[in-house]
This record gives structure tokens, C-alpha cells and sequence, in this order.
């Protein structure tokens, strides 16, 4: 890889599992000298003053203090997603480098894995594959029954970009609009979707027939979702995931599915990723389980690949970031 003038961005690796796609290889060349970690572990002396951009993608490459200190230029760390969860961002800050998220490009596909989620649940597509792919079977029980979406209670726990996305698709489905969020939404937002506000979650929980949990993984929304919030849903009631898996107290969730606290789960994130092949959650025919697939099309992941550019060209040239992420 050719250096010339370009600024070096160090990525983990291209292709594999925690590696940039090949396809947005050609477009980050236009704007940057790449340099993978195993090149930059190879050659550390030449490289490290090179890096001026770090582009996480699968939050990877780990940054630590020992990274950090290696790369005296480096200005800029953006990540290919919303959660900052895996990064320490005091200790980032500390060291003068801005960073970023890619909050734009990733609510669309975030929240049609949600609704996708929701409806697979509720109409019990997975459980109904398995019968229509089975050897034995002729017909399905006449019991075999999903439940309504449309008229049904959505209630989102958090209404930030991706939350309100969701709202406008549940709009759609002649849905009941409830939300839960740190700061109350504006009225015509609120109207445009047809949403009500709930200020205490206890009050959404208790009224919902789904509940969506969206909101980013922090100190205060660690296991948000515990027992007695599963014990205040309805018996009914289904619980998605596609937030962080340990927004979730997955224990409590267990017992709530194995006892009828609550009908079903549908989880796009689990702590950790994968689940041990013998967790309890694999076992249950309540529940759906999904790789982590909420930015995972062809346009979504490119336009998140753009969207750091934008904030890591910005950044380089001393101009306000679109996305940028600051300590709390």
C-alpha cells in the first residue's frame, strides 16, 4: 500500500469477520494511506507516525493506552455504528483525539431489523419454517396461532433517531404509539407518528403489547431490563432487543420466557456475541436470536463507511464534525 501524501488510517484488517468490506477498499484509498494492524504490528517504527485516523469498524481495532501512545499523530477515531460502548472516550479525549459515531447511517437498517423482528415474533416465522421445512409434517396444528400487530401496543424505550424511525414504520401497521425516552420528543414529532409519551417506563411496560428497547449501553442502562420490569409487562407481551445485549438482565429473561412472565423475545444483541452453545436463550422456542444483523446491508454499511470519512476529513482539517462524540 503506497503512501504518497494521503493521511495513514489504520483499520483492523480488510475482509474476515472484524475487517473493513472489500468493496469500500477503493473509496477509502481515494482519501487515505491504509494500514492495517498486522502491518502496523510488522512495522511499528515506520507506521506509527503515519496514522493520523483510526476507522473501528466491529470495534475493532481495540484501543488502549498502549495504541494510543504509539501514535503521535493520530487526530481521529471513528466508528462504524452508534454505540461508543467498547470505547473509554475520557481516555481517548486524554490523549487530544476527537472521535465519531455514524448515528445517519445506520437508523434505517437499525430499525427495519426491528420491525423485522417484531413481525417474525409475532407471526412465529421461525417456529412456522421449521414446520413447512420438516420431513413429517402435513399440516400445522389449527392452534398454531401468532398474534395481531396491527392495532397492537408498541412501546419504544428510546425515541432517538432509530427509535423515531421505528415509530414511522409501526405508523404504518396501524400500530398504538408508546415511547419512553430521556427528553420528551416535540409536539409535532410527537404528531407525526402518533406517539404518546410515557416520563416513568413503568407506565409503558405495563401497557405495551411489544416492547422495543433501543436505547445505547451506559452505566445507567446496564440490565435496564431486569425482573421487575419483565414482571410489569404483560403476560402477552413480547420484548425485542437491538440495542446492546446487556441493556437486558438475560437471567431475568430466561425466567420470565420459561415461566409465561412474558410471551416471547426477539434479540438482535445478546452479551456476549456469540452465546455459549449451551446458553438457556438457544433452548427456548419463544425466542429469536439474530446475529447482530442491524446494519448489515450493502447500502447501510457503506453509507456508514462515508459518513466516517466525512467526520475523519473534517477532523484532519480542523473543521466541525458531523458526528462527533464527546465525553460525558
Amino acid at each position: 500500500m503506497g503512501g504518497g501524501e494521503l493521511p495513514g488510517l489504520l483499520v483492523n484488517e480488510i475482509g474476515g469477520v472484524r475487517g473493513i468490506l472489500h468493496g469500500h477498499v477503493a473509496f477509502l484509498k481515494k482519501h487515505f494511506y491504509l494500514i492495517t494492524m498486522k502491518e502496523f504490528l510488522e512495522n511499528r517504527k515506520h507506521l506509527s507516525k503515519k496514522v493520523q485516523a483510526i476507522y473501528l469498524w466491529w470495534h475493532k481495532p481495540i484501543i488502549d493506552q498502549e495504541l494510543l501512545q504509539s501514535l503521535p499523530n493520530l487526530k481521529v477515531i471513528a466508528n462504524s455504528g452508534v454505540g461508543m460502548d467498547h470505547l473509554d472516550l475520557k481516555l481517548v479525549a486524554s490523549f487530544g483525539v476527537k472521535m465519531a459515531n455514524a448515528p445517519r447511517a445506520v437508523s434505517s437498517s437499525t430499525a427495519d431489523t426491528g420491525m423485522a423482528l417484531l413481525l417474525a415474533s409475532a407471526r412465529r416465522l421461525v417456529e412456522g419454517y421449521h414446520i413447512a421445512m420438516s420431513s413429517g409434517a402435513e399440516r400445522q396444528e389449527a392452534d398454531f396461532l401468532g398474534v395481531e400487530v396491527t392495532g397492537a401496543t408498541l412501546g419504544i424505550i428510546g425515541m432517538g433517531s432509530i427509535g423515531y424511525k421505528i415509530a414511522l414504520r409501526a405508523k404504518a401497521f396501524e400500530m398504538n404509539i408508546l415511547y419512553h425516552n430521556r427528553t420528551r420528543r416535540k409536539e409535532h414529532e410527537e404528531r407525526a407518528v402518533g406517539a404518546t409519551y410515557c416520563e416513568k417506563i413503568d407506565h409503558l411496560l405495563q401497557q405495551a403489547d411489544f416492547v422495543m428497547v433501543v436505547v445505547s449501553l451506559t452505566p445507567q442502562t446496564h440490565k435496564l431490563i431486569g425482573k421487575r420490569e419483565l414482571e410489569l409487562m404483560k403476560p402477552t407481551a413480547t420484548l425485542i432487543n437491538i440495542s446492546r445485549g446487556a441493556v437486558v438482565d438475560q437471567e431475568a429473561l430466561v425466567t420470565a420466557l420459561q415461566t409465561g412472565v412474558i410471551r416471547a423475545a426477539a434479540l438482535d444483541v445478546t452479551s456476549p456475541e456469540p452465546l455459549p452453545r449451551d446458553h438457556a436463550l438457544l433452548k427456548l422456542k419463544n425466542v429469536i436470536i439474530t446475529p447482530h444483523l442491524g446494519i448489515k446491508t450493502d447500502k447501510a454499511t457503506y453509507l456508514i463507511t462515508e459518513e466516517a470519512v466525512e467526520n475523519i476529513l473534517a477532523a484532519l482539517n480542523g473543521l466541525p464534525m458531523p458526528s462527533e462524540v464527546l465525553p460525558s
